[in-house]
């Protein structure tokens, strides 16, 4: 049943599936495995050639750490999403160590680095592929790099706040301060300060069961849009 799950997700998520011969389908299925990883453990650490990781359930967060152990959240990984900078063999360019934890209970189903690598040498449409899935995050990071140098940590704030109700579809943001640091590459004792001024405001209300409820998002759209 296992194997049957994982060649449903290959042809949902893989459009090259079907240019495959069936030796190599038969490769790529013979060097995947599915696992579980509990909350918190490290699933790929640096420059290591973990593998094409694809999550099924549950939700990784990819992230840089520097010398003295401050990290920077990258971005995270949802059901449905790939990540290709775990697998440094497929893609020669990634010479910089990036890390991958999960943020909750997650299965994830791993395909082996150098047997991918060996299609995408051998195809060029999976190559293209990796390339693209790639190239489509390193936006995100550049986003990310932008609101760190660039942006005042209270629009840097709203802007994470409001990205968070959108990918939720909530008005509440079910995070704890020390999380929202974690995410932004910040102390927690910022993210606090600032939650505060914005209580003061009326832009937010913390609660410590229920999270950060959104009071005037009309305000925090104003604040993040600001120059």
């Amino acid at each position: 049943m296992e194997s049957q799950d994982i060649l449903s997700m290959f042809e949902k998520y893989f459009p090259f599936w079907n240019l495959l011969s069936d030796s190599d389908r038969a490769l790529m299925l013979d060097n995947t495995r599915s696992v579980s990883f509990a909350k918190g453990t490290n699933v790929h650490n640096g420059n290591e050639c973990s593998g094409v990781i694809l999550v099924k359930q549950g939700c990784l967060r990819l992230y840089l750490l520097s010398d003295d152990g401050k990290d920077i959240t990258l971005y995270r990984l949802f059901p449905g999403d790939i990540c290709m900078l775990s697998a440094s063999c497929v893609i020669r360019a990634i010479t910089f160590d990036v890390f991958v934890d999960t943020e909750e209970n997650s299965e994830c189903v791993i395909i082996n680095g150098p047997a991918f690598s060996s299609l995408s040498e051998k195809y060029a449409e999976v190559k293209i592929y990796a390339l693209e899935v790639a190239v489509s995050r390193f936006s995100d990071v550049m986003w990310v790099m932008q609101q760190i140098l660039f942006m005042s940590f209270d629009r840097r704030l709203a802007v994470f706040l409001l990205d968070e109700t959108a990918k939720n579809g909530s008005d509440t943001v079910k995070l704890t301060h020390e999380q929202i640091a974690k995410y932004m590459g910040s102390a927690r004792e910022v993210v606090s300060r600032m939650l505060k001024y914005f209580v003061s405001e009326g832009i937010v209300e913390t609660s410590r069961g229920t999270g950060i409820k959104i009071l005037d998002k009309k305000r925090l759209r104003s604040l993040a849009s600001e120059h």
